[in-house]
Parts: C-alpha cells; sequence; structure tokens
C-alpha cells in the first residue's frame, strides 16, 4: 500500500466544506501552525509591584509633600553643609575621580587619585601623563583599562575642543567619553551648584523604602523625585539622600533605630535596636534598580 504524501495527509485532515474544523493536524504542519500563534507580550510589573514583591507584601503609598518637606529639614538639620565622600581639587579632578567611580567605592578610588592628582590635576597634565601613566596609578580600581583610556579621550576632548576647561552644561559633559547622566549630573551639582539629583542606588534604596517615589530604575526615580524636593533643599538633596542611604539606610541591614526620619518613614520592616550578645540585626528587604547605568 502506498504510503501518502504530507500533502495528502493535511487534506485528510481538513473537512470537505473547509470550514477548517476536522481532525488534528499532526506532524510539520501541526508545528507550523502552532508556530504561527504570535505569543502574548511579556509585561513587566509596575515598580511598586515589584517592590512588594521583594518586601513580600503590600507597599505603602508614597509619603505627601509635608511630610517630604519635614524628612529633609530633618536631613539638612543633621547635616548642614554636606560633603561628596570623594577627595578633588578643581571641576575637571572631580569629573575624573566620578567618572573613576562608576562600579568602584570611593575610597578606593580616592587611594588611587592620591597618586594621579599631585601629578595631573588638569587635562594638559592628565594628557602629558599618558594612558599608561594613568593605568598605572588607577590599577586598584575596577575597569582600570577602559577608566584610564576614557580619562585620556576626555581629557583630549577638554583641551582641543573647551580650552581645557571643564564645560558647565550637562548635555556637553554626557557627551564625554566615560562620562554618563549620573556623572555629569554630579559633577552640575558639586562643581557648578546645579540642584541636580544624581541618582544611584542608595538614593534608589531610600526613595523605595521611605517611601518618597518609586520607578523601575534610576532614570525613573531622578524623574519622579526631582521635582518632589522642596525648593529650599534641592541643592543638596543628592547628598543627603545619598550619605543616608550609604552610612544607615544600608541595603542588608539598614540602622533604622538612629535614623532621623525613622517615625515619618513608612518601611515595614524596620530593624530594631541590636541587643548585646543577641547577633546582629536580620537582614532587611530591599529592592535594586532593574539596571544601573555606569556612569
Amino acid at each position: 500500500m502506498r504510503s501518502k504524501s504530507p500533502e495528502e495527509t493535511v487534506a485528510d485532515a481538513a473537512p470537505a466544506d473547509g470550514s477548517g474544523e476536522g481532525r488534528p493536524v499532526r506532524g510539520r504542519a501541526a508545528t507550523a501552525k502552532t508556530a504561527s500563534k504570535p505569543r502574548p507580550k511579556a509585561t513587566k510589573p509596575k515598580p511598586a509591584a515589584k517592590f512588594a514583591g521583594a518586601i513580600g507584601r503590600k507597599p505603602p503609598r508614597p509619603v505627601d509633600a509635608e511630610t517630604r518637606r519635614e524628612i529633609f529639614r530633618r536631613l539638612a538639620a543633621a547635616d548642614p553643609d554636606p560633603r561628596s565622600d570623594l577627595e578633588y581639587t578643581n571641576p575637571f579632578t572631580l569629573l575624573v575621580a566620578v567618572v573613576l567611580s562608576a562600579q568602584a567605592t570611593d575610597a578606593g578610588v580616592n587611594k588611587a587619585t592620591r597618586g594621579l592628582f599631585p601629578v595631573a590635576d588638569t587635562p594638559a597634565a592628565m594628557l602629558a601623563l599618558g594612558e599608561e601613566g594613568v593605568r598605572e596609578r588607577i590599577k586598584t580600581i575596577g575597569l582600570f583599562n577602559a577608566k584610564a583610556k576614557n580619562v585620556i579621550a576626555l581629557s583630549r576632548i577638554l583641551v582641543e575642543e573647551h580650552g581645557g576647561a571643564v564645560p558647565a552644561d550637562r548635555s556637553v559633559l554626557e557627551t564625554l567619553p566615560g562620562v554618563g547622566r549620573k556623572t555629569a549630573a554630579v559633577v552640575m551639582n558639586v562643581a557648578f551648584g546645579e540642584p541636580t539629583l544624581a541618582v544611584d542606588t542608595h538614593i534608589f534604596r531610600v526613595s523605595h523604602r521611605i517611601p518618597l517615589a518609586y520607578g523601575r530604575d534610576t532614570d525613573a526615580i531622578e524623574a519622579a523625585l526631582t521635582p518632589l524636593v522642596p525648593e529650599p533643599y534641592r541643592r543638596n538633596a543628592h547628598h543627603w539622600l545619598i550619605l543616608h542611604g550609604r552610612y544607615v539606610c544600608k541595603a542588608r541591614k539598614p540602622e533604622c533605630w538612629r535614623c532621623a526620619v525613622a517615625d515619618l518613614c513608612r518601611f515595614p520592616d524596620k530593624t530594631p535596636v541590636p541587643s548585646p550578645g543577641k547577633g546582629r540585626p536580620r537582614t532587611a528587604p530591599t529592592i535594586e534598580p532593574e539596571e544601573d547605568p555606569s556612569p
């Protein structure tokens, strides 16, 4: 008996009236039919919903305007003149330090730049030192090869296109090698006094815990939180929030018992005062940005 061709098999599976109803189609034809169906698009959870998954319950609503003002008032009272942990001497050394700080600690950057800035504190001096000279002095920092290349490249642009000066223009800064949105915001804030909010993982975490605002990533938090900061506090908001996240509202073990805004914070898993001899406080749930663009 002759075996049926694939075309005859498909024909037998279809009803005579052409309605499309009949016996199930098997084999390659069935696979093709199944593959042709469009798959539903996966939807990302909303920021608040994602935070709910991290803390295991419905997240609290962001604090109101009056509470936000009191939060910043207390942070300002505790540290009236906040300073960056990075060591620098002028806008150029600040720019270089921030570029080097991507995926590195401020302490690690300071250790390296103490041997770099005394010999190269201007774009021209950095170019004279050369990529190998920069690399040798920052080799204790992660990604030092790429960072040395970027430092020399941005120094050359500053010399050739900006007269050796760091431009006080965020959009121009963002065009420099190794300089992203966050780096440019830090330079504009620290060097030129602009009320920018450079959101990193610390500010992202603090914003979600209090909460001040929700967002999927650092850029979203910057867009949401910047207009919410009361006007008198915008100049230093970046420093207060990042230092609060770095030293008090830590990722794994926030020190809520010594937090100046603990009574205003709606984070449900506050850590109690550690008892002597009973070990360290338990790890608190947290959330990190989906992506943390660097620098």
